[in-house]
C-alpha cells in the first residue's frame, strides 16, 4: 500500500520551531530588535509578515512586545503577536511578558504587555522605552537569569 505525503496548503508555510527562551516581535522600525540583540541571548522572532511561516515555541519562554498606539489601547497588541499567541501551544509556554514602547504614548505606554500579562495571567516583568538604554540592558538581563532560576525552583 502506498501512503501518499499529507496535502499542503499553498497558503500556509510549515512552522519555525524554536526552544528559544525569549521571543520577541518587532515592527518595521525594527526598535525591539535592536534592544533584544543588545541582549546577547539567543531570541526568535515572531513573523512580521502574515504569509511568512509561524513560530512554534516548543520550552518556556518569555515575550518581548512593542504596544502600537490606539485610542484606549485599540490595536495596542500587534495582530502578529495575537495570531502567535492564539496557537494554545505557544500561550501555555508563555511565562512572562517585557513590554516597549514610547512614553508619548501617555497611558498606553507598554499596554500590549499589560494586556498579554491579564489575559494569558503571566507577569509583566519589565518595560522599556523604544530601543532601551544601556541600563534597561543590563537590568532585563539580570532580571532573566533571576526569573529563570527561580522558575525551575518552583518547578521541582
Amino acid at each position: 500500500m502506498e501512503v501518499s505525503p499529507p496535502a499542503t496548503s499553498h497558503h500556509q508555510p510549515e512552522q519555525v520551531v524554536t526552544d528559544s527562551r525569549l521571543i520577541y516581535f518587532s515592527s518595521a522600525s525594527e526598535n525591539t530588535s535592536r534592544f533584544v540583540v543588545k541582549l546577547g541571548r539567543e531570541v526568535a522572532r515572531i513573523p512580521l509578515h502574515a504569509k511568512d511561516a509561524p513560530l512554534l515555541a516548543t520550552r518556556p519562554f518569555v515575550l518581548v512586545v512593542p504596544t502600537y498606539g490606539g485610542a484606549g489601547g485599540e490595536g495596542s497588541v500587534p495582530k502578529q503577536v495575537i495570531r502567535f499567541l492564539n496557537n494554545p501551544q505557544n500561550r501555555q509556554l508563555l511565562r512572562g511578558v517585557i513590554g516597549a514602547g514610547n512614553t508619548n504614548f501617555g497611558d498606553n505606554y507598554c499596554m500590549a504587555a499589560d494586556i498579554i500579562a491579564a489575559k494569558c495571567q503571566v507577569p509583566h516583568l519589565y518595560r522599556f522605552e523604544l530601543m532601551g538604554t544601556p541600563e534597561d540592558v543590563t537590568r532585563v538581563n539580570q532580571g532573566l537569569d533571576t526569573f529563570w532560576t527561580r522558575l525551575s525552583q518552583t518547578q521541582k
